[in-house]
């Protein structure tokens, strides 16, 4: 026996309401996890800033350089760091440096440069200042510099 549309059950409106109120969920979710992408996209240059700031936040300056160059054992091999060795270093962030003694920082954000580049400036309050410390973190290998932007 064949069936014809006189035949045909009544129409079910459920079904389709529920198939629209899962693709508008689906795209709920990858809006929402692509703008939580695009705000947290530098957060790993944030972090290695975090860390530098809080080794001179805790005077421990030797980590605080390793951080810099992102070389935990840069005492095993000084010279690789002829162009900016500790000493310099610890004059520009030690207590006598432009920041002082460091009692408390805040990292701010962060910001790609205008026109590409390799990696990311992260803004730091440094002791509650209205000036801000600007550090460029290099993307591929998280060595730190000043900024110069």
């Amino acid at each position: 026996m064949s069936s014809t549309l006189l035949d045909a059950p009544q129409y079910d409106p459920r079904g389709e309401r529920r198939r629209n109120l899962l693709i508008v969920l689906v795209l709920a979710v990858a809006v929402l996890a692509a703008i939580t992408a695009w705000m947290n996209r530098n957060w790993p240059e944030e972090h290695v800033a975090k860390q530098f700031f809080a080794a001179i936040q805790a005077q421990d300056y030797e980590k605080a350089y390793g951080i810099w160059m992102h070389d935990s054992d840069w005492k095993q091999h000084p010279d690789k760091y002829k162009n900016y060795p500790y000493r310099e270093f610890y004059a520009d962030w030690g207590p006598g440096g432009q920041w002082g003694l460091v009692k408390s920082f805040h990292v701010d954000g962060s910001a790609n440069p205008p026109h590409g580049g390799s990696g990311v400036v992260v803004v730091v309050t440094v002791n509650d200042r209205a000036e801000r410390a600007r550090i460029w973190v290099e993307k591929k290998d998280k060595t730190l510099t000043f900024s110069p932007y």
